[in-house]
């Protein structure tokens, strides 16, 4: 995932004061919603690591236990999980109680348009759709014509409503005019 594979600069701190979460910085262990969606900008668009790095990457972010439930796989790494979806090489996901769906969205936009840029808009892949509580979701073209898609929603878990934020990496040659 790019630019450079989804390598993202590692920032110190998401100030979500525009869309009136907090009052500052995020702090890891303070708020779950802000220390997920500080993880998830740090961690999702780093290519190479296995669930395990992933993990105790965001564990070093947001704190242990994880406020956040994450799914994470890379195949080209560890092998997928059994029910993985069609065309998905590599997974990375959060979710939070609650819809946070705004201040999710707010910082997945700035985090894109922190270079390098994470890719250009392009007509959604046939691998995704837009599901019930979907609040964004988006094909992204890559460098070297990989596509990732960006998806944030909320859903029912265990009978509250969470927020979920996705970024998907598909497999080389999928995505841009299957």
């Amino acid at each position: 995932m790019p630019c450079s594979e989804g390598v993202f600069p590692r920032r110190a701190a998401l100030t979500l004061t525009a869309v009136g979460l907090l009052s500052g910085p995020a702090v890891a262990g303070t708020d779950p919603a802000a220390s997920a969606i500080e993880a998830f900008n740090q961690w999702c668009f780093k290519a190479g690591q296995t669930e395990a790095q992933a993990r105790s990457n965001m564990t070093e972010t947001a704190g242990d236990p994880l406020p956040f439930q994450l799914t994470f796989w890379d195949d080209s790494l560890e092998p997928r999980p059994q029910g993985a979806p069609r065309g998905v090489e590599r997974r990375c996901e959060v979710a939070f109680p609650g819809d946070e769906t705004e201040a999710a969205i707010a910082a997945l936009r700035q985090q894109m348009a922190t270079p390098p840029v994470f890719g250009h808009a392009i007509p959604l892949p046939d691998t995704h759709a837009e599901e019930p509580g979907t609040a964004l979701i988006e094909g992204r073209e890559l460098l070297r014509g990989r596509v990732a898609v960006v998806h944030v929603g909320t859903r029912n878990h265990d009978a509250t409503q969470e927020t979920f934020m996705a970024v998907d990496r598909l497999y080389d040659g999928l995505g841009l005019g299957e």
